[in-house]
């Protein structure tokens, strides 16, 4: 379950990648039709380039994890594309398939965003050190998100509202990758910096901050909250937010 010490280091790996995938100021300029696909590892410092990106971009994608020794998903990636590479993109809007986390960073903006390709020298170098220390600094005894584990495969994909730098998310997502299962990420970065901060901050000084991002409208109707992790599993009903809840209700549903 997410400790007091799990908390604190996943905090330091937000602040490793200088929370970079937390506010979406910057939304795309238009969405994609078809949700896109991304073959991913929680842990993986090049697969967190591509997912900052989707958050910053406010785009929700389909997330089939391939952790280390995973059979569920990586096969077909291997199918897809020739080889088991992980981070690996479809979009079923331009039929792209890419591999490589800066090219995919290259096809999101250009598609979706401002057009500013990925930086290629020293940005990049950079950005590189710090996911990779972001990875390091979640390997509580293990690298979180990393390697598979044994798990019954839902019948349907299950549903996750977060945001990359979310450090009560980041446990949540770390858990599915390891248990190999797929979700529709649904992106919940900030669109307005009186969105910053925990819920009470925001609530006590911002009560009245209209929601701009579509999944913070919906979240608001449906449950009257603005706050991730927020799981909803269609395989049995359940929807729940507080990630040490959802991470139970994860072991006890899916682990084997």
């Amino acid at each position: 379950m997410a400790s007091a010490f799990d908390l604190t280091t996943s905090l330091i790996a937000s602040s490793c990648r200088g929370w970079r995938g937390a506010a979406s100021f910057t939304p795309a300029t238009r969405q994609p039709e078809k949700l896109l696909e991304l073959y991913d590892i929680e842990a993986s410092p090049y697969c967190r380039l591509v997912r900052e990106v989707l958050s910053e971009l406010d785009i929700d994608a389909m997330i089939y994890p391939c952790p280390a020794e995973g059979t569920r998903f990586r096969p077909r990636v291997q199918e897809l594309g020739g080889k088991q590479q992980f981070p690996f993109l479809v979009d079923p809007n331009t039929g792209d398939k890419l591999y490589e986390s800066a090219d995919i960073v290259d096809h999101l903006r250009l598609a979706y965003g401002n057009g500013k390709p990925a930086s290629r020298g020293l940005g990049r170098q950079l950005g590189i050190v710090g996911s990779y220390a972001a990875t390091v600094s979640r390997a509580i005894g293990r690298i979180r998100g990393m390697r598979a584990r044994p798990s019954r495969a839902p019948e349907q994909p299950l549903e996750l509202y977060s945001f990359e730098a979310s450090p009560y998310s980041r446990p949540v997502r770390e858990l599915m990758t390891e248990l190999q299962l797929p979700y529709r990420l649904r992106n919940f970065a900030k669109s307005r910096w009186e969105e910053m901060g925990p819920p009470a901050v925001r609530g006590k000084f911002f009560p009245d901050a209209p929601l701009t991002s579509p999944n913070r409208i919906r979240m608001k109707e449906l449950t009257g909250r603005s706050q991730v992790p927020y799981l909803i599993d269609p395989n049995t009903g359940t929807a729940m937010y507080e990630s040490s809840d959802i991470l139970r209700y994860l072991e006890q549903a899916y682990a084997l």
